[in-house]
């Protein structure tokens, strides 16, 4: 082996193990990223819409294999407040019955739109979500809304697991960290 893949292979592991060290999430910090280097990291937003006080939100989804949905809020001099996953729990919680569509967007911002059903007979329009559930499961949430009205009627929530044959191995290493 040449002297210099000999030297480069160590160090090429040091620095990928380096970009693992902020367990999962982009490369930010509040107070100094600004909005190029939202974009630099996670590309261009799929959403985003300005606040009262000037600044902004944006959301960048990893979908539809992804397992996270990132939403940032910045102020309004352009700066990063915050930013997080929003495919969770607590946010899962604030979905509820009576919201319009556009509500559950600035909670979740969008599902996949592979994934967006229609019942006719039930007049019921689904939009879905894939995220890791607490258990590290690969897992779908459901938004249920009136077809007619565009309000949700409800929410469900199920492991992958549940909806393939026995035998695919153990799915909780897809959400490993």
């Amino acid at each position: 082996m040449p002297r210099l893949a000999r030297l480069a292979a160590p160090l090429l592991t040091v620095l990928l193990l380096a970009g693992c060290a902020n367990f999962g999430g982009p490369p930010l910090q509040a107070g100094i990223s600004t909005l190029a280097d939202l974009d630099r990291a996670l590309g261009a937003p799929a959403l985003r819409w300005p606040e009262a006080d000037g600044g902004e939100s944006r959301v960048y989804p990893t979908g539809p294999m992804g397992y996270k949905t990132w939403m940032a809020r910045t102020d309004a001099a352009g700066r990063l407040v915050s930013i997080g996953n929003v495919l969770e729990m607590q946010h899962f919680a604030r979905i509820q019955s009576g919201m319009s569509q556009d509500e559950v967007l600035r909670i979740l911002g969008p599902s996949y739109p592979g994934w967006t059903i229609y019942y006719k007979a039930r007049d019921e329009l689904v939009w879905e979500w894939r995220y890791c559930d607490v258990w590290a499961e690969p897992a779908r949430f459901g938004v249920l809304f009136d077809g007619t009205s565009g309000k949700v009627r409800s929410t469900i929530s199920t492991t992958e697991r549940m909806s393939m044959p026995w035998g695919r191995g153990n799915l909780r290493d897809w959400c490993s960290h």
